[in-house]
């Protein structure tokens, strides 16, 4: 399944570089998504910049909930 993933053009060339790859590979790949982010601001505005706070509410939301439970330690 995972040769299937590696096989799509663009997506799989990159996954399969954050994998094999350093801690360059997954420095460029911050940067290039900082990146992909801020011309999307650009292009669209006030919505490129909600809409990535929004979808992260209920990771936030998971996580404090299992924090205050004690069944994951920070650091």
């Amino acid at each position: 399944m995972s040769r299937l993933f590696y096989a799509i053009p663009l997506i799989g060339w990159i996954a399969r570089d954050l994998k094999t790859g350093g801690v360059s590979a997954f420095t460029y790949f911050l940067i290039n998504c900082a990146l992909l982010w801020i011309g999307a601001i650009a292009l669209f505005g006030y919505p490129a910049i909600i809409l990535p706070a929004l979808t992260v509410v209920p990771l936030m939301f998971v996580l404090l909930i299992l924090l205050t439970r004690g069944r994951y330690e920070v650091g």
